[in-house]
């Protein structure tokens, strides 16, 4: 778990709640219902409407997994390929098969599935890489939705503090009113800028990383997984693999895999 988004959006609340305490301010003159129901209602009806209900709903979905924040390991991902492609070494691509109801990542079992029944190659690569654009379309709809919200609600604020101004006007002739009403019509563009900078944004921008995250792991079994029906030595896969992603480090994978292939050598 990588709990960034929340620890990021509670520190840019707090620092909001430092300057409210240091001005002498109160908390209650920015928590008015009428101008934070326009903001965020408005935005997400308008977020909906520029897409569609499938947009939306995917969107809703991705929400929990932009505060959990499940990347995986790398290392371990490159380790799980390699030990597979020193099975298919030492016991025969069929031998995969076996491994197929044990493995979580629905990527990695279909690989193993289809290497076992005999795949061609530029078939596998064809579905692999189906898939991984698939997964990528799919994580960018609900970025998008996100940080469209935080395109929306700026001017939507705006709206609210204009709607407001125009209430103002019908109290000219009450002077000792004018102040408050003022500083609450400008409550709307502020929880515009508010949600929009310290919310939406930064939901977007966290699962657009995550997706690039996501396909970048997708990719890397991708490759692995045609190395080891193509019979490359486990050595050469996880080079290959670590050459594709360069923050890996070396783990037990690579050493047992550089054992395995002095083994093979008679050194």
């Amino acid at each position: 778990m990588d709990p960034s988004l929340l620890i990021g959006i509670l520190l840019a609340f707090g620092g909001l709640w430092a300057m409210i305490q240091l001005e002498g301010a109160s908390i209650n003159a920015l928590l008015l219902p009428a101008p934070m129901v326009l903001v965020f209602g408005a935005t997400i009806a308008i977020g909906i409407a520029g897409g569609t209900l499938r947009d939306a709903a995917a969107a809703v979905r991705a929400l929990p997994r932009a505060f959990v924040g499940k990347t995986g390991s790398t290392e371990a991902l490159i380790d799980t390929v390699v030990g597979y492609a020193e099975k298919a070494r030492a016991e025969g691509l069929l031998a995969l098969e076996s491994a197929v109801a044990d493995e979580k990542d629905p990527l990695l079992r279909h690989a193993l599935q289809s290497i076992a029944d005999g795949t061609d190659a530029e078939d596998l690569r064809v579905v692999l890489e189906d898939r991984v654009a698939t997964v990528a379309a799919e994580r960018r709809t609900a970025s998008r939705f996100y940080s469209a919200l935080g395109g929306y609600a700026p001017t939507v604020g705006i709206v609210g503090t204009v709607v407001s101004l125009t209430h103002v006007l019908e109290y000219l002739d009450k002077p000792d009113q004018l102040g408050p009403l003022i500083a609450a019509a400008f409550v709307a563009t502020l929880w515009g800028l508010l949600s929009a900078n310290f919310i939406w944004l930064p939901i977007g921008t966290r699962l657009q990383r995550l997706a690039e995250i996501e396909v970048d792991r997708m990719t890397l079994v991708t490759e692995g997984m045609l190395a080891v029906q193509a019979g490359n030595p486990p050595m050469l896969v996880a080079e290959r693999l670590r050459a594709l992603a360069p923050e890996s480090k070396p783990g037990r994978g690579r050493a047992k895999a550089t054992a395995d292939e002095t083994a093979d050598a008679g050194v």
